[in-house]
């Protein structure tokens, strides 16, 4: 049976927000310690959806929404502690920096990052890559870069 390492790294396509956040649920289970995750997609693509699967497998039961406006979250869960950060709004490593989101990375912890690509040279160097899309019918694809 194909780990869900595996099964994401082949790419998977999901139908509905509940399928999404399984898979990241059991993405979590798997993860180890202190990993930062990067969740590289458009508008819409389920980045926030795939946050709260996370934070569920983490055991996380508070509501996880976007962190737009206050640019990061801070959830403890049963499992870890998982940051949340949107950098939709940052234009360089260095406003990531100013933040001091060090300060708050307790291990265990997860650093769940929307539009890394704002802050790509922030990011640590084993940040796992995750890609999420959208089909031309709704769904929503999943595929971890290698």
């Amino acid at each position: 049976m194909a780990s869900i390492l595996d099964t994401l790294r082949s790419g998977v396509t999901t139908a509905s927000a509940a399928e999404t956040q399984a898979l990241a649920a059991a993405l979590a289970a798997v993860l180890p310690p202190d990993t930062a995750l990067a969740l590289h997609g458009n508008l819409g693509a389920g980045k926030t959806t795939f946050v709260q699967g996370l934070a569920r497998g983490f055991g996380v039961t508070e509501p996880v929404t976007s962190p737009t406006f206050n640019l990061y979250t801070i959830h403890r869960g049963t499992q870890r502690l998982l940051l949340h950060l949107d950098a939709y709004r940052l234009t360089s490593a260095r406003e990531a920096d100013d933040l001091l989101l060090d300060e708050f990375l307790t291990s265990p912890w997860c650093l769940a990052v929307e539009w890394p690509e704002k802050i790509a040279e922030w990011l640590p160097a084993n940040t796992l890559h995750l890609d999420l899309g959208l089909t031309a019918d709704q769904r929503h694809t999943l595929r971890l870069r290698s």
